[in-house]
C-alpha cells in the first residue's frame, strides 16, 4: 500500500513524458515527476520517496524529504492566510493547508507556528493543525518517574511550557525549572518528574532522582580536581548562575553540594566550594 504523507520504497514500473510510475507490492502506481528523477535511475530500481497530494488532489511521489510527515510535529512559517485558511512552508511547491478550524489562534502570514499533519480521508487531503492537544494522549499514559524522553516545546503558559512527549503526551516544564532559553519549536531532551493522578505530566530538563544527584556529585567533585579546588559558587548564588557554570538547577545543585559535604568531600565556606583533603582522591 502507498502512503500518503510518508517516506515510502517503491519499484520504478515504466518511464513516460512526465516521469517514472512507481509501484508498490500490491501493484498501486504513483508519479514522480521528471523534477525529481536522479541520474542513472532505472525501470525495476527500488527508490524512497515521499508521497503527497498534488495541487490537483492526486497523488504524487518525491525525493524531497518534506518538513514534517504525517502524524508528526514541526515548527513552521505561514506563506499565505486567505478566505478559507492558512498555507504553510513544508519544503514542498504545494503549500500545507490549515483551515480556520483547525487554528488554535488565528494564524497570521509570516509567522511560525507548531502544528501536526494529518490525513483527511474525506478529502484524503494532507491537512495541518495548531490545535495540538486533540492529537495528543491523555489516558492511557505509558511514562515511568526519571524515565529519559524526546520532547518538542511548543507553547508557553503562565506556568512555564508546555512540551510534546515522544510524539504522544502532553507535558508540562515549570517556570521557575528552566535555566536556559528555551525555544518554541525546540527539540530536546527531558525527564519525566511525575504522572499525576489526573495523568497530567511534570517534565524536567535535568535528570531527577538519585542517579542525577549521584551525577551531579560526580560533575562538581571533577570540576573541583580540575580547577584548583575550588569553585565560585554558594548556597546564595542566582539560579542562573549556577545553570551557566554547571547546567543544573538551584535544587540539585544544593543537594548534591549537600551530600557531598556529608561525605566530608567538600568544605562550603561564604565564598564558594573548596575540595577536602578526602576529595581529592
Amino acid at each position: 500500500m502507498i502512503h500518503i504523507g510518508e517516506l515510502n520504497t517503491l519499484t520504478i514500473l515504466r518511464e513516460t513524458d512526465n516521469g517514472f510510475y512507481l509501484i508498490d507490492k500490491e501493484e498501486n502506481e504513483v508519479l514522480l515527476p521528471n523534477a525529481y528523477i536522479k541520474e542513472g535511475w532505472a525501470i525495476g530500481d527500488e527508490v524512497e520517496v515521499f508521497v503527497f497530494t498534488d495541487s490537483e488532489d492526486r497523488p504524487t511521489a518525491t525525493t524531497v524529504v518534506p518538513k514534517i510527515k504525517l502524524d508528526d510535529f514541526a515548527l513552521l512559517k505561514v506563506n499565505e492566510v486567505n478566505n478559507i485558511g492558512a498555507f504553510l512552508d513544508w519544503g514542498l511547491p504545494k503549500d500545507l493547508f490549515v483551515p480556520f478550524k483547525e487554528q488554535k489562534t488565528k494564524m497570521r502570514e509570516d509567522k511560525h507556528y507548531v502544528v501536526t499533519m494529518y490525513l483527511d480521508y474525506e478529502s484524503e487531503r494532507l491537512v495541518a493543525s495548531s490545535k495540538i492537544d486533540s492529537f495528543l494522549e491523555f489516558e492511557d499514559i505509558h511514562l515511568t518517574e526519571g524515565q529519559e524522553v524526546e520532547i518538542i516545546i511548543y507553547e508557553r503558559t503562565p506556568l512555564g511550557f508546555n512540551c510534546i512527549i515522544n510524539k504522544l503526551y502532553k507535558g508540562l516544564i515549570y517556570e521557575n525549572e528552566v535555566f536556559r532559553n528555551l525555544n518554541i519549536g525546540e527539540h530536546t531532551i527531558g525527564y519525566i518528574k511525575t504522572v499525576r493522578e489526573d495523568n497530567k505530566i511534570d517534565v524536567s530538563l535535568q535528570k531527577v532522582g538519585y542517579v542525577a544527584q549521584d551525577e551531579n556529585q560526580e560533575k562538581i567533585l571533577n570540576i573541583l580536581r580540575g580547577d584548583a579546588g575550588y569553585i565560585g559558587l554558594t548556597d546564595k548564588s542566582k539560579p542562573e548562575e549556577i545553570y551557566e557554570e554547571l547546567k543544573m538547577s538551584k535544587k540539585a545543585f544544593k543537594k548534591a553540594i549537600g551530600g557531598l559535604y556529608k561525605q566530608k568531600l567538600v568544605w562550603l565556606k561564604k565564598d564558594g566550594i573548596y575540595l577536602t583533603k578526602e576529595g581529592r582522591g
